[in-house]
């Protein structure tokens, strides 16, 4: 079961694939300096299998390689940086952040 993340740019979210098909993604709205994550979602077929942390850890991971703030609007976003404080310094607070 390989699996791959892309930044599909064109719809503005990250995509995780399995066997080359989309299994879920996180919706962003990219700003100048920051990008709002608003919407995370796996396919039925493909819960339950972490998949949904992963694209998660990824797309805040390149948020901080760009050098992007994060605004996590989405409630699983928001969780999984609570849960996983290295990230916790990429929250834009001034957005109203959590």
């Amino acid at each position: 079961m390989p699996i791959e993340i892309v930044d599909n740019s064109t719809e503005s979210r990250f995509e995780i694939l399995v066997d080359g098909k989309v299994a879920g993604f996180a919706d962003y709205r990219l700003l100048p300096t920051k990008v709002v994550f608003t919407h995370t979602e796996v396919l039925p077929a493909y819960e339950g299998q972490g998949l949904a942390g992963k694209l998660v850890g990824h797309a805040l991971q390149t948020s901080a390689d760009t050098g992007l703030r994060v605004v996590p609007l989405c409630p699983y976003v928001a969780k999984y940086i609570e849960r996983h404080p290295e990230f916790k310094d990429l929250v834009d607070t001034s957005f109203g952040g959590r």
